[in-house]
């Protein structure tokens, strides 16, 4: 038998939550682990959970107590539970789940080879003590043989933690208070990415463009009492896009997740003069109403999102935004609703990520009592995504046509000879390739597009995409999938 012990890390949630399982396998590639996609091979298996939304949380527990019997199947197989119900359960997941072996929680990534070395011993532990230590963000850099999903691409977390306490919102208890990187380690983990052939960087945060902001008030406060101290730690969050934009190698820099209150005029200048800063934000409404927006805490109405999407445009007019959502927020009326609507229509939202709202215990809505009716808010979900669908195909029917830059993910799920990946405004783009060779992984590919589809844009390498010119010929056709139809909008003579 193997003396080498392997690691899988299953992961649910959001990037931040990614980008922790990244973090943990190249840990444990560090301390002599090799990870592995099989279940059946690993001898460490970590679930790395998320605890925003309740379905999430019942799935983690489901899926633990099936792993019993995969556990009693090998002497020294080791289970862990991770991530924010770890941070919000602790002892209880130990007490409850006799077969897992340690649980640690979101501030405690740096622990986990200790913890699976006395975790043979026999011992069980949980650790999800909060720190504010900038100690947390001392992790190796990438492992020689560490493999991305992603090639070309990075995640770097700029800052973690939310002074925000939106009532909805379970962050701050699971991530705890915001704390931000040095700017200098940002930087320089950034110039190890791009020296290792990463093209793209997408910095991380609970809310990312409030990167250094207590940092710098607490300077203007030592300058205004003629305090005298080096400053070198962080800098304004457009300030840090100025850096990376400069780092030879990087292509492209994206930002998730901001808060729309932390949106300067330096941040949104920024999107009209960096050239590597994607034309795409990622800026969650949560909901149109003002009334909702209120009992949510979220600290702007519908007037200053929708002039800040404005002032987005105007500095980079062809920006895609995309936005969060929540339906079925207590108290949320027929014409709250509407107003979510129409903000959509004038936002002219590219992509949304909605749900039905799932009280969390340990927030403020968890109390309220004017619980709108499941049937109610399955309604409302439907309906918001049946004009995002609409939004979406135009959108992208109004890109055919176009060339743009394209990182290759990998073979489209598509099947066939098309491969896939991202652009700019971060939009799928599903494209032919007579030869593979032409367009590894990781490498920027100019696409021609020639089709679209509420979910995707299809097209062709430039290089082999016919010469379709100004008069060609727009041919529209509807496909059905699933019993829903989906509207197509085709150059002629493209393969199906």
């Amino acid at each position: 038998m193997s003396s080498v012990r392997r690691v899988m890390v299953r992961t649910y949630g959001c990037q931040m939550n990614v980008h922790d399982s990244e973090k943990i396998t190249n840990l444990l590639q560090h301390h002599g682990y090799q990870p592995t996609d099989e279940l059946e091979d690993a001898d460490l298996l970590i679930i790395n959970t998320c605890s925003i939304r309740e379905k999430a949380e019942n799935q983690l527990y489901s899926d633990v107590g099936r792993l019993r019997a995969w556990k009693q199947q090998r002497p020294g197989r080791l289970l862990a539970v991770a991530g924010c119900v770890a941070q919000q359960a602790g002892d209880a997941v130990l007490k409850r789940f006799g077969h897992v072996d340690f649980v640690f929680g979101t501030h405690n990534l740096r622990l986990v080879p200790s913890m699976a070395a006395a975790a043979l011993q026999g011992e069980r532990q949980t650790r999800i003590d909060e720190t504010g230590s900038l100690d947390r963000f001392d992790l190796p850099e990438r492992h020689p043989e560490f493999e991305t999903l992603t090639p070309g691409r990075a995640f770097v977390t700029v800052m973690e933690g939310c002074d925000m306490f939106c009532s909805f919102c379970i962050v701050p208890t699971t991530r705890g208070r915001e704390i931000s990187r040095p700017a200098s380690d940002i930087i320089s983990e950034v110039e190890a990415l791009a020296a290792r052939g990463v093209r793209e960087v997408t910095l991380l945060g609970q809310t990312v463009n409030a990167y250094g902001r207590h940092d710098l008030r607490r300077k203007e406060a030592r300058k205004a009492r003629g305090a005298v101290r080096d400053e070198a730690e962080t800098v304004a969050f457009a300030e840090l896009l100025g850096r990376i934009d400069a780092i030879p190698g990087i292509e492209r820099i994206r930002y998730k997740s901001p808060h729309p209150i932390f949106f300067d005029e330096a941040l949104i200048r920024a999107h009209g003069e960096l050239r590597s800063l994607c034309p795409h934000v990622h800026l969650p409404l949560q909901s149109g109403s003002d009334t909702v927006l209120k009992r949510m805490r979220r600290r702007y109405g519908q007037a200053e999102f929708l002039a800040l999407v404005e002032a987005l445009r105007a500095a980079r007019p062809d920006i895609a935004i995309s936005t969060d959502l929540i339906v079925g927020f207590p108290g949320e009326t027929d014409a709250d609703f509407r107003d979510t609507l129409s903000v959509m229509r004038r936002a002219a939202f590219v992509d949304s990520y909605a749900f039905k709202y799932s009280p969390r215990p340990g927030t403020a809505a968890a109390d309220f009592a004017d619980i709108v009716p499941g049937e109610v808010a399955q309604a409302r979900l439907e309906q918001l995504q049946n004009l995002q669908r609409e939004l979406t195909l135009t959108a992208h029917r109004a890109r055919v046509g176009e060339t743009t830059q394209v990182l290759v993910e990998g073979a489209s799920r598509r099947g066939g000879r098309q491969l896939s990946g991202r652009d700019p405004y971060q939009r799928v783009v599903n494209f032919e390739v007579s030869d593979a060779a032409l367009a590894a992984p990781g490498s920027l590919q100019s696409v021609k597009l020639l089709e679209a589809t509420p979910h995707s844009l299809i097209g062709l390498l430039a290089v082999e995409a016919p010469d379709h010119g100004p008069g060609r010929e727009l041919r529209r056709s509807v496909k059905t999938v699933g019993g829903s139809a989906d509207e197509l909008i085709r150059i002629g003579g493209v393969p199906n």
